[in-house]
């Protein structure tokens, strides 16, 4: 698999999330999701994306249960700051120098590893200043418990903030086809080289053309969002068709079209882009790397660059 540089430091081409492997995508299974993270590995997908708060930690102990005795292999990433102890409906994003520590120790623990390659602040802080949190998170790094820091879902204001504090490394940000918002922030991340890392860019499975909102297991968390729902996801098949229609003439299935377009916008936005695609089955998976090789051509993209604007209903 190709490799690129988010920042300083090099990961595969294509990424691995894993957060449907604990929970909010219906039911898990924690042996063909340990099957799921060795075969990436297998394929060379080697920056594996996981956060504390997926399953509350379950996923972070997954994740370090599946790369045992292969580290070496791996890019690792997690996240902390969105604090659901007092349950959903009161979570808080936090981001106190304290609980920045505290966070570290905790995923360090379950992942059962020394470092972490990519420490991401999960959403900005809503009870401490951004400096203040970054200064935090670059104790770590000088502490050598995190190798290269990482935010997710910034505006540009914060992400020069920030990164007078320490380099920022990558963005994690939703980007795919019916997601855009991101793109507000690239000149500011090809201006200070970092790059960009979208999840969800099959849309939370819209895209790939195999999700019927009507049948969504009521742990599915799809099951609630605006795009899924009523009229707004019959007007989002359009949407469908319309990458439906240029898979087939590349013979290939819609997610390896989304996959595909979302990889050629590298030299569009002047940043590199590693999407982490999830998945919590094999198949899947070799579906998407399979994507790499797929090349889209001008008259492709022309085709699918307009999508953006014809989506309906929020993304949360």
């Amino acid at each position: 698999m190709d490799r690129i540089r988010l920042g300083e430091l090099e990961v595969s081409g294509q990424g691995l999330g894993c957060m449907g492997m604990s929970e909010w995508y219906g039911p898990t299974d924690w042996d063909t999701s340990i099957a799921t993270i060795s075969r990436a590995l297998d394929l060379g997908v080697s920056f594996i994306d996981t956060a504390d708060v997926y399953g509350a930690g379950h996923n972070e102990v997954l994740v370090g249960r599946a790369i045992a005795g292969r580290r070496e292999q791996v890019q690792l990433a997690t996240k902390f700051g969105i604090d659901r102890s007092a349950g959903d409906q009161a979570q808080v994003f936090r981001g106190e120098a304290g609980y920045v520590k505290r966070a570290c120790e905790a995923s360090l623990l379950r992942l059962g590893v020394d470092v972490i390659d990519l420490y991401y602040l999960h959403r900005p802080p809503g009870n401490a200043e951004i400096e203040e949190t970054v200064g935090a998170m670059a104790e770590l790094v000088t502490e050598g418990k995190v190798r290269y820091l990482g935010l997710s879902e910034v505006d540009e204001r914060l992400l020069r903030r920030a990164h007078a504090v320490h380099p920022i490394t990558a963005v994690q940000s939703e980007y795919s086809l019916w997601t855009r918002d991101v793109e507000a922030v690239t000149p500011t991340m090809m201006e200070l080289g970092i790059g960009l890392v979208p999840y969800s860019p099959l849309g939370r499975g819209f895209l790939t053309g195999t999700v019927d909102p009507r049948q969504l297991d009521s742990r599915d968390f799809r099951g609630a969002n605006p795009r899924f729902r009523g009229v707004a996801a019959q007007a989002n098949l359009a949407i469908v068709a319309a990458v439906r229609a240029v898979a087939q003439r590349h013979g290939t299935s819609p997610a390896q079209i989304a996959l595909a377009w979302v990889h050629a916008q590298s030299g569009r936005l002047g940043v590199s882009v590693a999407p982490i695609p999830g998945t919590k089955r094999t198949r899947w998976l070799e579906e998407n790397v399979a994507a790499l090789e797929v090349r889209l051509t001008e008259e492709d993209l022309d085709e699918l660059d307009p999508l953006g604007s014809q989506v309906v209903g929020a993304r949360y």
